[in-house]
């Protein structure tokens, strides 16, 4: 049972790998991904409760011991993130199926899907540092096919910015993980985690962390690093889009998460402070473009640089109920998200535009989807019981107890600013006046709905039966809180 933390790693990555043999076979290549990502969730609940029932798992490849060899480790944190991602690419492949035109189905576009989180699954599992630029490198080459995949002149415009932004952002990736092993020696996470508290060198390691923290900003999108994503995911079709808002950023933000929880944690008064500072600024930066815009897609885009100014407020605090409310609120996002993206594809398919005003009156004619997108509408709000409002109450409960007041009063305000902000599209595109619409066949309806009705009824359980979910998300804090756990789980004796 020890190489179960790499099935959902290797399961995807062997089948994108088998249907690259077939590209023109639509049919098989859809359920050949279909079954592949369930399979790879049925392993990843076993996984989970392997967690639950005896702590985190770690094996090193090649039977090396550690840290020489490259480790892969699963705690909760890890697992949790795995079985969301796999979850919501689950569906939105379903959701595509009804979505994506023959070409691009043709072209690969199911192997760059199972590719890609073959990359993210990696990313949250690794335990060493270098392998994790490995992954993100295999999630970004899969996202360049996804981004780019139909070759419509804006996917190519915007293509090149989200390339060279990645390009670069990797190859600083690489110097700094090459700073850090020439002061520490070491590339294994826990490890650098035991030997980073015996460099008698503070000010270079708040260097590194400072440096860290640039990287992981760009891939995650913080202030002031934010700039290339509202244009660059609006982009590609809706199903990509889904994907890289639900789960490309959230790789960076746990990045930060797991590095400045396990191993950067010396100079808090300074590091800590400066994440909570950008993660305030990105709260602000994400609500302006929020309630700037009248593109549907951008107005949800602006909610993840939103939500990622929230979860990183929640890490800076380094107390139990933000890095709690931190996890809850990450996976939160990634259902709420991904549900949102799936129903403002059906309004453009629908309306045939993006543009708010020039919507209206579909409450008439589609009032099931009006209510669904109304209760995903108030799930990202936090609106109690649904899903956002357990985790930024905890967020909030930490702050208060860091004794950061006004970064609490932004996180409450920030609610406010994205419920007028989806509330807006709900207004524009369901009330007033009708205008034309193009009236779906009741087969392509149902298939684009489905997908995003049983997302957005997982997102309300997730939220009414948190009580339920608090051990796990107890049990992942606590791996933040105590890196002791990690340690000993990754090197034992060592």
């Amino acid at each position: 049972m020890i190489n179960l933390l790499l099935f959902p790693i290797l399961i995807p990555f062997l089948f994108a790998s088998i249907l690259l043999l077939f590209p023109k076979n639509r049919l098989a290549q859809r359920w050949i991904t279909f079954g592949t990502l369930i399979l790879t969730l049925f392993v990843t609940f076993v996984l989970l409760f392997k967690v639950k029932a005896d702590g985190i798992q770690a094996i090193t490849l090649g039977s090396w011991p550690a840290p020489f060899g490259i480790s892969m480790v699963s705690d909760m944190l890890s697992v949790l993130l795995v079985l969301s991602s796999t979850l919501i690419t689950l569906i939105v492949v379903w959701y595509s199926f009804s979505f994506i035109d023959r070409d691009r189905e043709s072209y690969f576009y199911y192997p760059g899907i199972l590719f890609m989180l073959t990359g993210v699954n990696g990313a949250f599992t690794t335990g060493d540092i270098f392998n994790m630029f490995v992954f993100f490198e295999v999630l970004l080459m899969s996202s360049y096919l996804l981004i780019v995949l139909g070759g419509e002149k804006i996917q190519l415009r915007e293509s090149i910015k989200y390339i060279l932004v990645n390009v670069i952002s990797s190859a600083l990736f690489v110097v700094t993980v090459a700073y850090l092993y020439s002061v520490i020696g070491t590339l294994n996470m826990a490890d650098i985690s035991v030997k980073i508290a015996q460099v008698n060198q503070p000010g270079i390691i708040t260097v590194i962390a400072v440096l860290f923290l640039m990287v992981f900003g760009l891939k995650g999108a913080i202030f002031p690093l934010y700039f290339w994503l509202p244009s660059s995911y609006a982009a590609p079709p809706i199903p990509v889009l889904a994907l890289f808002g639900a789960l490309l950023t959230k790789v960076g933000v746990y990045a930060i998460m797991r590095t400045y929880t396990l191993f950067f944690t010396l100079d808090q008064a300074f590091t800590h402070e400066l994440l909570m500072i950008l993660a305030i600024l990105t709260i602000v930066a994400g609500s302006i473009g929020a309630l700037a815009y009248f593109d549907v897609k951008k107005i949800i885009i602006y909610n993840i640089i939103i939500a990622v100014g929230v979860i990183l407020f929640g890490a800076s605090q380094m107390n139990e109920p933000a890095l709690m409310g931190s996890v809850f609120y990450l996976i939160h996002d990634i259902l709420i998200k991904g549900a949102l993206f799936l129903l403002i594809g059906i309004i453009i398919a629908i309306t045939g535009t993006s543009d708010l005003r020039k919507m209206g009156g579909l409450i008439k004619t589609y009032p099931t989807l009006g209510w669904t997108y109304l209760i995903a509408a108030f799930g990202l709000a936090g609106i109690p019981p649904l899903s956002g409002f357990v985790g930024k109450l905890l967020i909030v409960q930490g702050g208060f107890e860091a004794d950061n007041l006004w970064g609490s009063i932004f996180i409450l305000a920030s609610s406010l600013v994205v419920l007028l902000s989806v509330i807006r599209i709900f207004i524009y595109a369901f009330w007033g006046e009708p205008v034309k619409v193009q009236m779906l066949s009741s087969s392509v309806y149902r298939g684009l709905f489905i997908p995003a009705v049983v997302l957005v009824g997982i997102s309300v359980l997730y939220g009414v039966g948190s009580e339920w979910l608090v051990p796990y998300m107890s049990d992942a804090s606590n791996v933040m809180l105590d890196p002791s756990i990690y340690i000993k789980a990754v090197l034992g004796g060592a």
